[in-house]
């Protein structure tokens, strides 16, 4: 996950969100996080198969695939210390990457991924899934409420709620003194912003900004008012420095962007550090997203899968997890430990009529293909 900061800039200091990939976190290495260290476009080997089977004591290495602010180095340290199993971690920028690479064979190895609601849906849907044995885990009935049984997987047949949040906007409140409220502001202030404000490289949550800009659900699948999101935001792309999910640290800090699309995990830390950076959820509403833990069809150490799960459900691991990664849990009871000053933090944990307003990404069925269509046009205009 190479992030080319300065290791010396206390701003970006944290571990920042699922997609951040472009950062240094060398200390990853001694603990057995490997190939972590490269850049988007590079291919990395598919991790050798582990000695375990379904049937076997967990033991060896296990492999995951997840996002890149999901495990740290102190995480992993902690899970190889009480049970004897090596962790070594791929990361990935997408959903949809993931899913490629499944679907082509190359993620065979891996025991455990980390995919997000709509896509644990898919998923299912593809037969990609194991059907968890509840028998086996320890500490599922320490969910809220509403990820007991969440839309995406009824009683989590086949997934583990891992982590929450949303997706709004961080921006430079020195320089923009009137705050963003609402996704609006991108085209009313498109002047002032011109070259200086970056959306993220996701055709799904720029897509519904848009669509949410308009008066429409995030997920919508109507053709015409699809047509309309496309030409609302191809008229807003020249204004545009970039489409971009990770990387965009370096820019806000120096000064060369003032406004960036983000994910609450990333932009949370940031605001903490700095107060000069505000995150803002836009009021007309935006994705409040659930990412998960699976275990696919393919995977060859399933024992030890099931230890990371059980490791991860103890509300002592999801709490400090919380404290050092800064995403909202699911875990109940962890978060009943977590200090009030996490909890008072209204970005972290908005109220209820914020959230009311946010809508999961949901499967889109066919529209998928005007969605990628209009993706297709706009990112290469």
């Amino acid at each position: 996950m190479p992030r080319r900061l300065s290791r010396n800039s206390s701003l970006f200091s944290r571990t920042s969100r699922r997609r951040f990939l472009q950062g240094s976190v060398a200390a990853l290495a001694g603990v057995g996080l490997s190939n972590c260290r490269r850049t988007i476009g590079e291919t990395t080997e598919t991790p050798p198969s582990a000695d375990t089977t379904d049937s076997a004591p967990a033991s060896g290495t296990l492999h995951i695939y997840t996002w890149a602010d999901y495990t740290d180095d102190e995480l992993a340290a902690q899970f190889t210390e009480a049970t004897g199993i090596e962790v070594k971690i791929d990361v990935y920028d997408s959903n949809e990457t993931m899913l490629a690479k499944m679907q082509a064979g190359g993620g065979a190895n891996y025991s455990l991924l980390y995919p997000s609601d709509y896509m644990v849906t898919e998923m299912i849907g593809l037969g990609m899934l194991t059907e968890l044995d509840k028998s086996r885990l320890v500490g599922l009935d320490k969910m809220r409420e509403k990820w007991k049984s969440p839309v995406y997987d009824e009683d989590n047949t086949h997934s583990i709620p891992y982590s929450w949040g949303t997706t709004g906007l961080l921006y430079n409140s020195e320089v923009l003194t009137t705050a963003p409220t609402d996704w609006d502001y991108l085209w009313d202030n498109s002047d002032v912003l011109s070259r200086k404000m970056t959306m993220l490289d996701d055709v799904r949550e720029t897509m519904g900004a848009v669509l949410s800009s308009l008066g429409y659900s995030y997920n919508a699948t109507d053709p015409a008012q699809l047509e309309e999101a496309y030409q609302k935001l191809l008229e807003l792309k020249p204004s545009l420095a970039s489409f971009k999910s990770f990387g965009w640290q370096d820019e806000l800090l120096s000064g060369d962007l003032l406004l960036s699309m983000v994910y609450s995990v990333e932009g949370i830390p940031v605001s903490l550090e700095n107060p000069n950076f505000k995150y803002v959820i836009p009021e007309s509403g935006s994705s409040v997203w659930t990412d998960t833990i699976v275990i696919p069809t393919s995977a060859p150490n399933v024992e030890a899968a099931y230890e990371w799960i059980n490791f991860n459900l103890q509300p002592q691991v999801s709490k400090d997890t919380v404290e050092r990664l800064f995403f909202a849990t699911p875990n109940g009871e962890a978060m009943t430990m977590l200090s009030q000053e996490l909890l008072d933090n209204k970005n972290l944990f908005p109220p209820e009529d914020i959230l009311a307003k946010c809508e999961g990404i949901a499967p889109v069925g066919e529209a998928n293909a005007l969605y990628d269509e209009y993706w297709t046009k706009v990112t290469s205009a």
